[in-house]
């Protein structure tokens, strides 16, 4: 017999209770549950609606059946629909009709709804810790290469050069993005809905500041139906989410091409590659693949929650029942893929040599030749025209602007002397780019000190 079948005559149809069932996927919210739980029992006892016996005995119920759920979670039934459902029934079954008094002054609307943003915190504390992991992985790669010049593309056609030091720490501000993203989410769902009741509170004086206390809650929400009808939590986290997988589907699809034989700028330890099950040369970059991949995945999680909540009238819907499983897997994949990706980079060769080499082809110091001739007098238009028309005659003879002589490049430009090599050398476009933000050592030592410092201080902080 279902706890809500007072007004009706007879039982649930069996598919319809499969159908309606939600414990498969539900039940991981068991601790949350039972803690929530308890801190209400605590609530009421201390509001005089149950007494403090009652309450103990509660307590003690709760924490066996948290303790019997670890040990095996098949104790939970598809009969009782839904983790709150079966925690109650359970608790009623161990301790009798104080267990009952247990669901006095709420409804499961509340309940799921502090349940629900009570795993979304601890997730996404997680999230951001290995987050904070990958930022260290990061700098520490990064300090290893400020001189390894590597070409930097636009339209993936080699542009200028810069180091693989300066490419890593562009990675780094766009994870570290991400770590303010989680902490700005972690603010807003930090709300305690308890006492929201179905949708109208309770005409019970409950306190929900102590339970919000008891819980380590922020603070209250602020309005009953909001309190049991949104989602916007859920959509911010998983929207954070997305992003952070964005951008590791960025890096891993570099990590990808870096890979292959037409750029072998890195490779992968055998650790965090495969192979072929026909060709007995392959080692493919599978794990980076799976990131990009995966991310679609997200991505369909954040459509479906932003799709159910759409056209949602107040208060609650059963349609919300399917938020979680569209949140956890978009929570469970992130965690997943960032447990891969960085031992993945700290374990990755860098081939240094090769980078170089393609950075000294593609003509990736054609500005700092147009550059040189401007810093000359000549209008930057002008300089930009004459560069073009020697990377042209370089192109037709197959050799590079450092190969042409002082005597040819006059023939374009007066202003041209002997000077013009060192300034077009490889080290002295990436060196001489000290502005901040830049690919100069320097500059890319001040990018990898501040995020250094950003780590320091969001690992001391604390999400509140």
């Amino acid at each position: 017999m279902k706890m809500w079948a007072g007004r009706f005559q007879k039982e649930i149809d069996s598919d319809v209770n499969d159908f309606n069932s939600s414990i498969s996927f539900d039940k991981r919210l068991y601790k949350q549950d039972i803690t929530g739980s308890m801190a209400h029992a605590a609530m009421l006892a201390e509001q005089g609606i149950i007494t403090k016996e009652e309450a103990a005995a509660i307590t003690a119920g709760l924490l066996e059946i948290m303790a019997e759920i670890e040990a095996d979670d098949s104790i939970l039934s598809a009969d009782a629909e839904d983790i709150h459902m079966n925690v109650e029934a359970l608790l009623t079954k161990k301790i009798g009709p104080a267990g009952k008094k247990l669901h006095t002054a709420r409804s499961r609307n509340d309940q799921v709804a502090l349940d629900v943003r009570m795993y979304a915190r601890e997730e996404c504390g997680s999230i951001r810790a290995q987050l904070l992991s990958l930022l260290s992985a990061l700098a520490k790669l990064a300090s290893m290469h400020t001189a390894t010049v590597m070409p930097g593309y636009t339209h993936l056609q080699r542009a200028q050069p810069i180091t693989f030091a300066h490419h890593l720490m562009a990675y780094a501000q766009m994870f570290s993005r991400d770590v303010t993203r989680l902490n700005d989410a972690y603010a807003r769902m930090d709300e305690m809905p308890l006492g929201s009741g179905a949708l109208a509170t309770s005409t019970f004086p409950i306190n929900r500041e102590s339970v919000a206390e008891k819980l380590g809650f922020s603070d209250i929400t602020k309005n009953s139906l909001d309190g049991v009808s949104d989602r916007d939590y859920l959509l911010e986290l998983t929207s954070a989410i997305s992003i952070i997988m964005m951008h590791l589907s960025r890096f891993s699809e570099e990590i990808i091409l870096w890979c292959s034989s037409e750029f072998s700028f890195i490779e992968l330890d055998d650790a965090y590659s495969t192979g072929s099950s026909i060709m007995p040369q392959k080692k493919n970059p599978d794990i980076a693949e799976l990131v990009r991949g995966k991310t679609g995945r997200v991505y369909g999680s954040l459509i479906t929650l932003l799709t159910m909540m759409k056209g949602l009238p107040l208060a609650y819907n059963k349609d919300m029942q399917e938020d979680k499983e569209a949140f956890f897997d978009a929570a469970d994949t992130v965690k997943m893929c960032l447990k891969v990706f960085t031992p993945m980079l700290e374990t990755m060769r860098v081939k240094a040599d090769n980078m170089r080499r393609a950075a000294s082809g593609g003509f990736t110091n054609a500005t700092d030749c147009a550059d040189y001739l401007a810093k000359k007098g000549l209008p930057f238009r002008d300089a930009y025209k004459v560069t073009g028309q020697l990377v042209h005659v370089c192109i037709e003879r197959g050799i590079g602007l450092s190969d042409l002589t002082v005597p040819e490049l006059k023939e374009y430009c007066p202003l041209f002397s002997d000077d013009v090599y060192d300034a077009i050398s490889l080290d002295a476009c990436v060196g001489g780019r000290r502005v901040m933000g830049g690919p100069a050592p320097e500059s890319v030592r001040r990018q990898i000190d501040i995020i250094s410092v950003f780590i320091e201080n969001q690992t001391r902080g604390d999400l509140k």
